[in-house]
């Protein structure tokens, strides 16, 4: 791992909802909140708590050395297409293996909500 660089993984017992454009796209007791050094929280949640059928898994995957190869989905409401907008590590290095098939949401491009706080960004 590089010189300062951290990742921690842990269950979370907050409350986490993802909306995008007004409809709930998740809603999560069951979350694992991923901290990374140089990132905002990351939320992962079971798919079981994550309206699939709004997914649409796209080309997209990228490497990562912290914890391995992602794919992407984009999320569909309506007409609106949200390119990219949540991935998974289906199978991730044994480090990272608290988030193997748990779907996460950039925090920047949905409104998330943690507990009771404000949507965070």
């Amino acid at each position: 791992m590089s010189e300062g660089h951290r990742i921690t993984i842990e269950p979370t017992d907050q409350h986490v909802v993802v909306h995008i454009d007004g409809e709930t796209v998740a809603e999560s007791d069951r979350a694992t909140v991923l901290n990374e050094t140089g990132l905002p929280p990351r939320y992962y949640l079971p798919r079981d708590d994550i309206r699939v059928e709004l997914l649409q898994p796209t080309d997209k995957a990228t490497s990562c050395p912290f914890k391995g190869q992602a794919s992407y989905w984009s999320v569909v409401i309506g007409d609106t297409v949200h390119d990219n907008v949540a991935w998974t590590y289906e199978d991730p290095i044994p480090r990272s293996e608290a988030i193997r098939g748990l779907v996460a949401f950039y925090n920047e491009r949905v409104e998330l909500t943690v507990g009771d706080t404000v949507p965070l960004v």
